[in-house]
């Protein structure tokens, strides 16, 4: 039997109706100190069966690989999901330090990731990715500010932005961006979050146990007709339908609102740079220096029933999605599941171009 139609008769069996209100439950990782299971440039949608033109950091399953078919995630040898039965994939693009001095780069260091599984208030039923579902969040191309730096997931309402950066700071009164900014020359402020905004922001980002960090929505639904590889057409963000709750297009699949936060040690870089409220240091691997074509990507390996337990009965926020009763297969504790890479960064601590040899490209060029 076709997979896609076994788990959406399997879905339709153990789901549930609307939901009146969100509940959420963040999936943690085990990880060795500063890096990710793997790294490298590697990244089977996008560019399947060959090296990557940047480098990603990358969770999950040990089945990763330059192609990644169907479900063979399900059999994986091992996660660094806190989740045993959550052998899905999920990568974001290396953020590097540029040397003020000579220009040279450096790797910054992950702190830590956290990926959010939001249930959110429908009318819909809320069921469990699919095995071997692809989907992409942001443009790695882009290199345009976006209309606002304001988060905004509704279709609907105008112009899409899914992904910021948040920078906390000692200091709240520290300007992440500049207050003037057009996004042509500095990022742009949310009006609504001080703390966030598009593009990278320009201030040092010294918050308690909080430096630089990506922050990355996915869209929530899935167009059933299409195929689980087409990765540009088959997902898409619900739309406003009154009384707090958001729904997917008529016939399609409501999913999870998958949600990545990813913090990266700058704090290494503090006194490599002196703040100017103009200009900042860091680049996406893909050599933008906007910050804009920030991206994520993900690959399902959740075993189904296990996934929609937690829709159903997982409600634990920030405690962790290891904290909640009853979960198929178990916790994982502590395996990092290392991954061997394709094609890894180089080993030396500076180098002279990016790898891929991604030019710069954005502000000031």
């Amino acid at each position: 039997m076709n997979p896609l139609i076994f788990y959406l008769l399997a879905s339709i069996i153990i789901g549930v109706s609307g939901k009146d209100e969100r509940t959420f439950a963040v999936l943690r990782f085990n990880n060795e100190a500063g890096r990710f299971s793997t790294e490298g440039r590697m990244d089977p949608i996008v560019y399947p069966g060959t090296a990557a033109s940047h480098s990603h950091g990358v969770m999950g399953g040990s089945n990763f690989a330059l192609t990644v078919e169907g479900d063979q995630l399900l059999d994986s040898k091992c996660t660094n999901a806190m989740i045993a039965n959550d052998k899905s994939n999920y990568w974001v693009p290396q953020v590097w330090f540029r040397s003020p001095e000579n220009g040279t780069f450096m790797k910054v260091p992950l702190f830590y990731m956290n990926a959010y599984y939001f249930f959110e208030a429908t009318n819909d039923e809320i069921k469990p990715f699919p095995p071997g579902m692809k989907m992409v969040s942001g443009d790695a191309s882009k290199r345009t500010p976006p209309a606002s730096g304001a988060l905004q997931l509704d279709p609907s309402q105008g112009e899409v932005l899914a992904v910021q950066f948040t920078c906390a700071t000692i200091d709240d009164n520290v300007n992440r961006y500049p207050p003037d900014s057009d996004g042509l020359i500095a990022g742009l402020q949310d009006p609504n979050n001080k703390g966030a905004g598009a593009g990278f922001p320009v201030a040092n980002c010294d918050g308690y146990a909080s430096p630089l960090r990506e922050d990355i929505h996915f869209p929530s639904c899935l167009n059933p007709e299409t195929d689980l590889d087409d990765y540009k057409n088959s997902m898409a963000f619900p739309t406003d339908a009154g009384a707090g709750k958001s729904d997917c297009p008529k016939g399609w699949t409501h999913l999870p609102h998958l949600f990545y936060e990813v913090y990266f040690d700058t704090l290494q870089f503090q006194n490599a740079w002196v703040p100017d409220g103009k200009n900042q240091p860091f680049v996406l691997s893909n050599g933008d220096r906007t910050g804009f074509s920030l991206h994520g990507d993900f690959i399902s390996g959740w075993d189904a029933e296990t996934l929609q337990t937690i829709i159903d009965g997982c409600d634990a926020g920030t405690s962790g999605m290891d904290t909640c009763p009853v979960i198929k297969g178990g916790v994982n504790s502590n395996d990092k599941c290392q991954i061997l890479s394709a094609f890894p960064d180089p080993a030396d601590e500076w180098i002279p171009e990016l790898p891929g040899n991604n030019p710069l490209s954005g502000w000031g060029l």
